[in-house]
């Protein structure tokens, strides 16, 4: 009888420590927390706006001439050398970044950011250091220009100009990777001071033109 009696005692004990417990995860109506709010590093990002992570000082020659058909250039003609110097932003993206650019580990230790490739912005003049090096003209375009230069001219010039640095900057092959590589080790110091440990960062494919 004694023995019976020190089971029920047990029973009724381990009912009593074990059975609230027991009886909420039987409950088809209790309710679990999940914490699915977006970590600090997302915004973060988002302020950032756009990461400019490398720049090309570029200088390039710039050589036109135009020539009258039927007459020779010392008459008609006009020949512009000129030495354009300028830069060209390549940056990454981050405005339009949502929750689905993380992924972050339950611990919260890891993270992994997928982002836009980086791309190129237009070609920046400094006009301080473009300059004309030769200029030679006909003696029908001198005697236009003393009464009165053509200013559109300049100005296609110019635009000329920033498009053959425009060209200069996408045949480097380094300006992009470059700015990559620089925007992953900028991110990888930010997600470590917020608390990650691992950080990968990963950069989507550029669009196909």
């Amino acid at each position: 009888m004694l023995a019976v009696g020190a089971v029920v005692a047990i029973a009724v004990v381990a009912l009593v420590v074990v059975g609230p417990a027991l009886l909420r995860q039987l409950n088809p109506f209790a309710t679990e927390t999940h914490d699915r709010s977006q970590p600090a590093l997302l915004r973060s990002l988002q302020r950032l706006d756009e990461y400019r992570a490398a720049r090309a000082n570029l200088e390039q020659v710039v050589d036109i001439e135009h020539d009258a058909k039927y007459l020779p250039s010392f008459i008609s003609g006009d020949r512009t050398v000129m030495v354009a110097a300028g830069d060209v932003d390549a940056s990454v993206d981050f405005r339009h970044l949502g929750p689905r650019a993380l992924r972050v580990s339950d611990d919260r230790r890891e993270v992994v950011i997928t982002l836009p490739s980086a791309r190129l912005a237009p070609a920046r003049l400094d006009l301080e250091r473009t300059r004309v090096v030769n200029h030679d003209r006909g003696l029908v375009d001198r005697t236009e220009e003393l009464v009165g230069g053509d200013a559109d001219d300049e100005r296609q010039l110019l635009l000329l100009a920033q498009q053959k640095l425009d060209t200069a900057a996408r045949a480097d092959r380094d300006l992009l990777p470059t700015a990559e590589r620089n925007t992953a080790q900028m991110l990888r110091r930010l997600a470590r001071g917020l608390g990650f440990e691992r950080v990968t960062v990963r950069f989507q494919p550029p669009p196909a033109v």
